[in-house]
């Protein structure tokens, strides 16, 4: 029994299919395509271990067309080329069944790479399935995805996970002799994080550590197993998640040392150079912000710069980035207080912007009051007049409270001497 647990449960219909109902349910938005055979170019965006590749297998299956598949970890433009080639032949010329090509992980796909498809996408030689964990807009030619549908596909929830256990447990030949009594599964769940195959792979492994065939799995046996067969379970590279929040924990919590170990991990496992950049782009705001505004300059530059030049050099770019921003003072002012506006927005809907703020392009808006009694700011000592920029039913409510930081903390004093009565800084 060589095929892991998560081979041998792969659905083979929809009516297996876990999950995804607003893509494939009754109502989803590709069930009738797939009953029609209709499909289009497209491409399936999210985490890891949700379906993606399952349900390319399954569209081809069920709309009865030739399935080619590629991965861009290990395919260049020649293999690209040399499917297309098989796929027009096998579709045949007056098919209307066009052969699918599934590409997993298409966001490692270089430029040309993704150049090489985009003929035998838009002369329909072949229907493009392409599988990312990356946003599409970021990692996709803008050519090849105006010719795709993009569709989101969505982490699983617990009762959809515990559901595919279960599954397991009565179908699976092998776990199906055995007597299983899955008494606790929150262990499980936290260390799959949402994605199946992990959870699969981490449940065989359980149970194959045991051997009587009554099995009873608690969080404390899974942990008890799991921590003593970590490099078992994660061999395939999937503690990528994990790996990626422990770098970031490490930068908020000012550990150069650990940050520089987990990219190094990162860099070892051979993970795309711009993921990293990018996580350190979102930190240099989110956790730095304006206690070091030089911070999202320094990671902007690093982003563009390992984008340019990519492995091996860009590990000691991404290494010096990692150290500065750990070395930094950090604050989440500025995320707290988007946060705190994008819901007060939810809860008090769109109010009216207050009159003398407003735009006034016409002459019937500058009669009706639009921008009167607007102070001009420069008009004024220090640049600043005292006047409501909010709507009138949230006036004087206070969204940005700058951190304790030498920086953040001028801001205050700057916010204190204009708004200390209104917003009390």
């Amino acid at each position: 029994m060589n095929t892991p647990l998560a081979e041998r449960l792969r659905p083979k219909t929809l009516a297996d299919y876990i999950s995804q109902t607003h893509l494939v349910g009754d109502n989803g938005s590709l069930t009738k395509q797939i009953a029609q055979g209709l499909i289009p170019s497209m491409l399936f965006w999210g985490p890891p271990g949700i379906g993606k590749t399952t349900l390319a297998n399954i569209i081809a299956a069920e709309s009865g067309r030739p399935f080619y598949t590629l991965s861009a970890i290990s395919s260049g433009v020649k293999d690209v080329r040399e499917v297309i080639e098989k796929a027009k032949q096998s579709g045949g010329l007056f098919s209307t069944k066009n052969p699918i090509l599934f590409i997993d992980e298409i966001h490692r796909f270089s430029k040309s790479q993704q150049d090489s498809l985009l003929q035998a996408v838009e002369k329909g030689w072949v229907t493009l399935i392409g599988a990312t964990t990356e946003n599409p807009s970021f990692e996709v030619i803008p050519a090849l995805l105006s010719r795709c549908q993009v569709y989101i596909l969505k982490p699983f929830d617990k009762k959809d996970l515990e559901s595919l256990l279960q599954r397991a447990i009565k179908k699976d030949d092998y776990l199906s002799k055995k007597t299983i009594n899955l008494k606790e599964t929150e262990a499980l769940l936290r260390l799959s994080g949402g994605d199946a195959r992990k959870l699969l792979n981490i449940f065989e492994l359980i149970v194959n550590s045991e051997t009587s065939d009554t099995i009873t799995i608690t969080n404390e046996t899974v942990l008890d197993k799991v921590q003593n067969n970590t490099v078992r379970y994660d061999k395939t590279g999937e503690q990528h998640y994990d790996i990626v929040s422990a770098f970031i924990k490490s930068i908020r919590g000012s550990d150069p040392n650990a940050a520089v170990y987990y990219l190094a991990r990162m860099v070892e496992g051979g993970e795309d150079v711009k993921f990293i950049a990018r996580r350190l782009l979102i930190l240099a705001s989110e956790d730095i912000g304006n206690a070091n505004p030089t911070a999202l300059v320094m990671a902007n530059t690093t982003f563009q710069a390992v984008a340019t030049i990519g492995y091996p050099e860009s590990r000691i770019i991404l290494s010096q980035c990692a150290t500065y921003l750990a070395c930094s003072p950090k604050s989440n002012a500025a995320y707290e207080a988007i946060g705190k506006a994008q819901k007060l927005v939810k809860e008090t809907g769109d109010l009216s912007v207050p009159l003398a703020i407003r735009n006034a392009p016409t002459q019937l808006m500058k009669e009706i009051g639009y921008g009167e009694n607007y102070k001009y700011s420069h008009n004024y000592e220090n640049n600043f007049a005292e006047q409501e920029f909010l709507p009138s039913e949230i006036k004087g409510t206070n969204l940005y409270n700058p951190g304790n930081n030498q920086r953040e903390n001028a801001q205050r004093e700057f916010l204190k001497q204009r708004w200390k009565e209104k917003y009390g800084y």
